[in-house]
């Protein structure tokens, strides 16, 4: 016989207990509590809920009430209520074991499933699995590697783990919104790690914005950089590496904004790949602006922040803090010490090269 789906079976012991309550008024022992805890954990590991198992204990304790001697032979309403009294406070004390026993289960559970994804998330990100073993694993986890997929990574002034406010915040909106989608969010190093198939790309859009702006009393992501579209299961490696490289060059480069994407971010890494040639290129253009009086540095970041205001000076002289006539001292400074004319189209752009690469060499803090 099955109640609300449960058998019977869960409620072994039970009857025994409320007929020796109500014949001797005592409350259940302590190995009988044990024993409602394991039968929680069970029905828990069965996939019942609590609700049901509760509602078992409840209908079994009305159905057995009036037949349960101690009321049977109660002779007057004080002796009926107190046997009556004792029996209630013998199903709080059962019903309060179940629930641990069941609570305890879907703790162990969750901890199990959270070992398991960031166990697959570890797997993914960094390709240590076979890849026909781990296209099985993903689809546990609403993701089919199949399709192209795009990573996106949020990197906080704190760091994200899991219970992080804005982490639930997000995730919470992302389902809210897009429900059940080839998506996976996780957190990763401190980061927050979203991926999305290509076909999904509102969600990531939506994920950066919400990394942005979480809404009051949620601190907003430093940066959010990503990933190209790439396809199977290495393509989620490589978009999440370009990801992390985007977030890298910006603070390299102390870029402004906070949103980045790694395809419009594709020049730096060639500049990067023969890293001699762009350490030469920077020491024979840049070199000589270390003569200057207070070192290389103003002067580099005079011609970065001319290249940000697209060479007007009055808006560049705005953003160094500076009066115009000092801007315009400082480019004749640069002119005369490296022998380049900003204000040359060629020359300029091997001057914007050069100091590109210096800022992503550390140069002039490091030595090249």
């Amino acid at each position: 016989m099955r109640r609300g789906g449960i058998p019977d079976s869960y409620l072994d012991g039970y009857s025994e207990l409320l007929t020796e309550v109500s014949e001797t008024g005592r409350l259940p022992r302590r190995a009988e509590l044990d024993a409602f805890r394991t039968t929680g954990e069970r029905a828990a590991e069965s996939g019942y809920g609590l609700r049901e198992l509760v509602g078992l204990y409840l209908a079994a304790t009305r159905r057995l009430w009036g037949t349960l001697p101690g009321i049977a032979r109660s002779a007057t309403g004080a002796e009926r209520a107190r046997t009556g009294d004792a029996l209630l406070a013998a199903l709080e004390a059962a019903v309060a074991a179940l629930g641990e026993g069941h609570e305890r289960a879907q703790r162990l559970a969750v901890r199990q499933e959270e070992a398991e994804r960031r166990e697959f998330v570890d797997d993914l990100l960094y390709g240590r699995s076979d890849l026909g073993r781990l296209a099985e694993r993903a689809q546990r986890f609403g993701l089919r590697l199949a399709r192209s997929h795009a990573v996106a990574v949020a990197e906080g002034t704190e760091k994200y783990d899991d219970v992080h406010p804005a982490v639930r915040r997000i995730d919470r909106e992302l389902v809210d919104r897009f429900r059940e989608r080839d998506v996976l969010l996780a957190t990763k190093d401190g980061r927050l790690v979203c991926i999305a198939a290509t076909a999904e790309r509102p969600v990531l859009d939506a994920f950066a914005r919400l990394a942005e702006s979480p809404g009051p009393g949620y601190p907003p992501a430093r940066r959010v950089a990503v990933g190209r579209d790439h396809s199977g299961p290495g393509g989620v490696v490589r978009s999440y590496e370009e990801a992390l490289g985007a977030l890298d060059l910006a603070d390299r480069l102390d870029l402004d904004g906070v949103r980045f994407n790694a395809s419009e971010l594709l020049v730096f890494p060639v500049l990067l790949r023969d890293r001699a040639a762009m350490a030469d290129l920077v020491r024979t253009v840049l070199g000589p602006l270390t003569r200057a009086r207070g070192g290389a540095a103003p002067l580099l970041e005079t011609l970065s922040v001319c290249a940000a205001a697209g060479y007007v000076n009055a808006e560049a002289a705005r953003r160094l803090g500076v009066s115009v006539r000092t801007l315009s001292y400082r480019l004749a400074r640069i002119r005369s010490l490296t022998g380049y004319d900003p204000g040359d189209g060629l020359q300029r752009y091997t001057l914007e090269t050069a100091a590109m690469g210096a800022r992503l060499l550390g140069w002039p803090e490091k030595q090249l």
